[in-house]
């Protein structure tokens, strides 16, 4: 195997040849042997009570759930590359809301819960599920921490050596160990933890608001963006209903020089025949920077419409080192209501 001495984005580990390494984040003097990295999948999909490694935020995780989402990559639909490992089970839907149109193709992605020892490291908020309380008497926004959804390509699977393999407030509530003994000889490892009745229940209970459907990518200039919407529910507000949807925004630096986001222009498009525009400094009051050894920053915000349905689009306008500025774009995507369900399953809320 390839020997990796890098240190991930997170400054938190490092690998060498099959070991991972924790580093002591705050004077990087201490190293301990975590886990056995395992090979990636090429094929197939991770199964439920996987332990991974975020590949660009570099936290420790578990598989909860897989998703099958369709991808609408801007970048890859002239690719020659793109075309050969598309996933045979590709729906062939296209969106053409907003300029050409693009095909989408399915991919898995996963729902993981994050080590809470590694999100104060991570440049990602991990409120990953929020959903609207459906009672009439409530307006409770809930959120359900800790959660993320990570695409097949981000995942480094590995064996933990520790103890305690993952600190989560709902680990122990929704796995529990494998009981019988791994397979070494087997192709197929069995992964160490297998789900609970806890976790289908509330897989079963919460679907509509955890679904991941839609995924969507554009690079400029080297940084790309990808966003994935999610429909947390509506409100009635004076005899009309309020829409309201959540979308989560990752942005990553390919390139060498260090880019930093410093304004945000949004396109809000509703289907009553509305458009609005929005502008300001940076995003949830950040300017991140992205660079080689943190490239990736990700975040979540929400958006309201007076009509079931709508579209965004926009611009970040992005800084290099060198003091060019140019407009980053936000590739378009669709604001899709579902029929609200009942009440979900949920924590306390948030606010």
């Amino acid at each position: 195997m390839e020997i990796l001495t890098r240190v991930l984005p997170a400054n938190l580990f490092r690998l060498t040849t099959s070991r991972l390494i924790l580093t002591n984040v705050a004077h990087y003097t201490r190293l301990a042997e975590v886990g056995k990295l395992e090979t990636p999948k090429t094929t197939g999909k991770y199964d439920t009570g996987q332990l991974i490694l975020h590949k660009v935020f570099g936290y420790r995780g578990v598989i909860l759930f897989p998703w099958l989402a369709r991808v609408y990559d801007r970048d890859a639909t002239n690719k020659k590359e793109y075309a050969e490992t598309a996933n045979p089970s590709e729906t062939g839907d296209t969106l053409s809301n907003v300029g050409k149109e693009v095909k989408g193709r399915t991919h898995t992605f996963y729902q993981v819960l994050i080590d809470t020892r590694d999100a104060p490291y991570i440049r990602a908020q991990t409120e990953a599920v929020t959903f609207l309380g459906n009672q009439e008497s409530s307006r409770s926004l809930y959120a359900i921490p800790g959660l993320d959804y990570v695409a097949h390509d981000d995942i480094i699977p590995y064996t933990s050596l520790e103890r305690v393999p993952l600190q989560h407030e709902l680990f122990d509530k929704f796995l529990m160990s494998q009981s019988r003994q791994r397979q070494v000889s087997s192709t197929k490892a069995n992964p160490p933890f297998i789900a609970q009745e806890t976790l289908r229940a509330w897989q079963k209970k919460n679907h509509p608001w955890l679904e991941l459907s839609d995924v969507h990518r554009e690079t400029t200039e080297g940084v790309r963006v990808t966003v994935i919407p999610f429909y947390m529910g509506s409100r009635e507000s004076q005899n009309s209903a309020v829409y309201w949807w959540r979308y989560c925004i990752r942005l990553e630096n390919l390139g060498a020089q260090a880019v930093q986001l410093r304004e945000r222009h949004w396109r809000i498009f509703s289907l009553s025949g509305t458009l609005e525009t929005v502008r300001g400094r940076g995003v949830v009051g950040q300017e991140p920077v992205l660079a080689r050894h943190a490239p990736a920053f990700q975040y979540s915000s929400h958006v309201s419409l007076q009509a079931p349905s709508g579209h965004m689009w926009g611009t970040f306008r992005m800084e290099r080192e060198d003091g060019y500025t140019f407009d980053c774009r936000i590739p378009p995507f669709s604001l899709e209501s579902k029929p609200d369900e009942g009440s979900p399953m949920s924590p306390t809320p948030s606010a």
